[in-house]
């Protein structure tokens, strides 16, 4: 039996409680619902966007949802780049698994020292870092497997070129951010970019979409681009350049087919080149463009315009002759010498010898604002109309400043520069009768019009003089094509170093139309710095000019005009510069 307690009786219980104590008790609840209402009301009404925009912060993402850049054809629909979905991997730092183990595995697979993958999750960005961009999907399977907390992959899109190096210099390439940095990816990169959508979602704290808070909006793909490029033709020629280069032991060269009819490049080719899609340790010299970023002196390729020229002026015939012995011919007291005395020539023969004496003295009938308008008419000195980044102009320097030496000498392919682009691009005047063909790398519906440079009298007769050149007696019978009649040019010129040129440095040229009567096409062919032993344009150029000719004259379809097998001269045949 439990025993009873008085409480009543105790003398604390027993004692009166101050008035004051409960009101403060009272009052003080009261403040606090009081505070606790004003703090619901501030952050309801008054503060409520800021705590909206800092919730937002947390778990709002705007996710950006990539377009998928446009494609990149050739001619006849084949591809030259595209776009492949592939993962990257990112991570919210603070929710990373320290798993010392699971770090190390994590590392190894991204191919990064553990150090700086932990620098990475120290990252300021407490929300969001990359781990790495656009890795391969088994690794990105293999990342998945080790279920670390914190680490996510989205999905991006990688560029991939099909043609590779041949095609390289064209193309060009793309960043990490698929934003288009050299070539075609740079001069078209608003269209082929497109315009990315985006989708606004709540995620919760592992990442995971919880819901949409917005209409998505969805990623414009980018438009398809189709170039005048052949890419066999491209890879054609790519090869051969590249074959001639290591044979010649040579520095770099250079390619550049285009269809007289239409203006198009079928062919930009360089060497060396490099992987589009491996772009590790490059230099400068892989990266050039150098069909139309370098320029030189262009030697005698430009003899045939001071022909046509004498010829549009009445000054000579082709069958006129001009007196080239003894070889030498003395101007403002320089001399100017021919590789091997010839003696009396005709106009035909001073371009199928490559008389440097035959070609001043027809120069030096004109006005030097005859030569240099004539010069700029074929495109000289101006910049290519070419939708395509890094095209030079070359130098031509105005005519009132020419002294007799220097307007002697430009007869010639000294004294002024160009690419071998523009080169190419000149010799159109010869293979469409007169007309300067305009120049596109975009496929054309059709024939393209021309700008009227010379009678299409004086161009067929230059043209013939072109075929001499590649005949037994010229300075290129290797330029001879199986089927097919051609005609061209060579050119070797010493190269500037410093204030003057160097003894035993050479560029070799060639630069021709196929086939003769009626030509489809010109190609151009550089060959930088020959060096085991040969160093003539019809040496070390024509060759490369002739398989290019026959592979691209078949893939058009154009049907062979010569029925008798070439006879190529095998002695070597001397050329002026």
């Amino acid at each position: 039996m439990s025993r009873s307690l008085a409480y009543t009786s105790s003398p604390l219980l027993a004692s009166r409680t101050p008035v004051w104590r409960s009101k403060f008790i009272v009052g003080a609840i009261a403040l606090g619902f009081v505070g606790l209402a004003g703090r619901a009301a501030w952050v309801q009404v008054f503060g409520n966007e800021f705590f909206q925009k800092q919730g937002e912060v947390r778990f709002a993402r705007t996710l950006e949802l990539p377009a998928n850049r446009g494609r990149i054809l050739d001619r006849n629909g084949l591809l030259l780049a595209t776009s492949v979905p592939v993962p990257s991997i990112w991570a919210i730092p603070e929710d990373v698994e320290r798993d010392p183990a699971k770090l190390a595995q994590l590392a190894k697979l991204l191919e990064m020292p553990r150090p700086e993958l932990e620098k990475k999750l120290e990252d300021e960005d407490r929300s969001f870092v990359w781990l790495k961009r656009q890795v391969e999907e088994p690794v990105a399977q293999q990342i998945a497997a080790l279920d670390m907390k914190g680490i996510y992959q989205r999905k991006e899109y990688r560029r991939r070129y099909p043609e590779g190096e041949a095609a390289a210099h064209v193309v060009g390439f793309t960043n990490v951010e698929d934003r288009g940095q050299e070539g075609i990816e740079l001069a078209f990169n608003q269209d082929l970019a497109g315009r990315p959508g985006s989708r606004r979602v709540i995620k919760d704290r592992l990442g995971r979409v919880v819901e949409d808070v917005r209409e998505q909006v969805p990623p414009v793909p980018g438009r398809d681009l189709q170039l005048s490029i052949d890419s066999k033709v491209q890879f054609f020629a790519y090869q051969k350049l590249r074959d001639a280069v290591t044979e010649h032991k040579a520095r770099a060269g250079s390619v550049v087919v285009l269809d007289s009819t239409t203006g198009e490049v079928l062919a930009l080719a360089n060497y060396p080149s490099y992987e589009p899609g491996k772009r590790q340790n490059l230099s400068g010299a892989q990266l050039r463009n150098r069909a139309l970023t370098d320029t030189f002196e262009p030697g005698s390729t430009m003899k045939p315009f001071i022909a046509a020229l004498a010829l549009e002026k009445g000054l000579v015939r082709p069958e006129s002759t001009i007196q080239t012995a003894p070889g030498r011919l003395q101007i403002g007291g320089s001399t100017i010498s021919d590789a091997h005395p010839q003696g009396l020539l005709t106009v035909n023969q001073v371009i199928q010898k490559s008389s440097n004496v035959g070609t001043v003295k027809m120069a030096m009938q004109m006005q030097p604002r005859e030569m240099w308008e004539l010069f700029s008419h074929v495109g000289f000195g101006q910049k290519p109309q070419l939708d395509f980044p890094g095209a030079v102009s070359g130098r031509l320097r105005a005519h009132r400043t020419w002294r007799p030496i220097e307007q002697a000498t430009m007869s010639y392919g000294y004294g002024l520069s160009t690419s071998l682009f523009q080169l190419a691009r000149a010799y159109t005047v010869f293979a469409r009768d007169g007309d300067l063909a305009p120049s596109t790398l975009l496929k054309a519906p059709g024939p393209a019009a021309g700008v009227r440079v010379v009678d299409p009298k004086t161009a067929r007769a230059v043209r013939h003089m072109l075929h001499l050149v590649t005949i037994s007696g010229g300075t290129a019978p290797k330029a001879q094509t199986m089927g097919y009649s051609v005609g061209g040019k060579t050119g070797t010129a010493h190269k500037q170093e410093g204030r003057g040129y160097a003894d035993r440095k050479y560029r070799g040229f060639f630069v021709g139309v196929a086939p003769v009567d009626n030509p489809r096409i010109v190609v151009a062919v550089m060959i930088d710095e020959p060096s085991g032993g040969k160093y003539f344009g019809g040496d070390v150029a024509a060759p490369v000019f002739s398989a290019t000719v026959q592979q691209t004259l078949r893939l058009l379809g154009v049907q062979p005009d010569m029925n008798v097998k070439p006879q190529v001269v095998v002695e070597a045949v001397e050329e002026s510069f």
